[in-house]
């Protein structure tokens, strides 16, 4: 076996998980789910058949991943965010041959207690704030926050606001990477690639996110 998987969790059969992945105490991984490399799976996660997750992706303490959710690589799942499948769930009908999908791309970040409503894409790098109502679809590096949630602006790949300078480019402070709407309401890096990993001297952080903010 090349994941750890601690005594308490139940790992139903047959499932796929990959090499390095590291899935903590109660947590239930449920058959027929592809898991992929290096992720971690905090306290009371549960992860229902047929779910598709990526690499490196990171799912904190008491959040349940349903059927029809497929989670890219690099997806940060904040503790106790809520994803659901149905989006008119009733006790008294059945709908298990209906179930939504829900696609979380590359680098997104859902954070605590946020509510995902079924059958929306989440972009890649979209930054959806604690507490949050997703109700509809969300664009690469958006930041939503709120109740429903709405776009107040744009989040860069390392995760700090974007402000657009006069000639429109938005500089992300901590990488340095440049962003520009290529469009109205679509915004792209110009420097790396969305489906291209980061450098490694990228991908630690050495400054806190307050310490940004202190000098913006």
């Amino acid at each position: 076996m090349s994941y750890f998987a601690h005594p308490t969790a139940i790992i139903d059969t047959p499932c796929e998980i990959g090499d390095g992945t590291k899935i903590w105490h109660f947590v239930h991984i449920s058959k027929d789910s592809r898991i992929g490399r290096n992720c971690v799976f905090g306290q009371n996660v549960m992860v229902a058949d047929r779910v598709v997750i990526g690499n490196n992706v990171k799912v904190q303490n008491n959040v349940a991943i349903y059927t029809g959710t497929i989670v890219e690589d690099d997806v940060f799942l904040g503790p106790s965010c809520v994803l659901t499948n149905v989006s008119n769930p009733r006790s008294q009908v059945v709908r298990h041959s209906l179930y939504e999908e829900t696609l979380i791309r590359r680098g997104a970040t859902i954070g605590a207690n946020a509510t995902i409503v079924c059958g929306h894409t989440l972009g890649r790098y979209c930054f959806i704030s604690a507490g949050a109502v997703v109700t509809k679809n969300v664009p690469d590096y958006a930041w939503i926050a709120g109740v429903p949630g709405r776009q107040k602006g744009w989040m860069s790949r390392h995760g700090h606001l974007l402000k657009a300078g006069a000639d429109g480019i938005m500089v992300c402070p901590e990488s340095g990477f440049r962003y520009r709407e290529a469009k109205p309401g679509v915004l792209r890096c110009l420097d790396l690639d969305e489906e291209a990993p980061l450098q490694s001297e990228l991908a630690v952080g050495k400054i806190s996110y307050r310490s940004f903010k202190a000098v913006q």
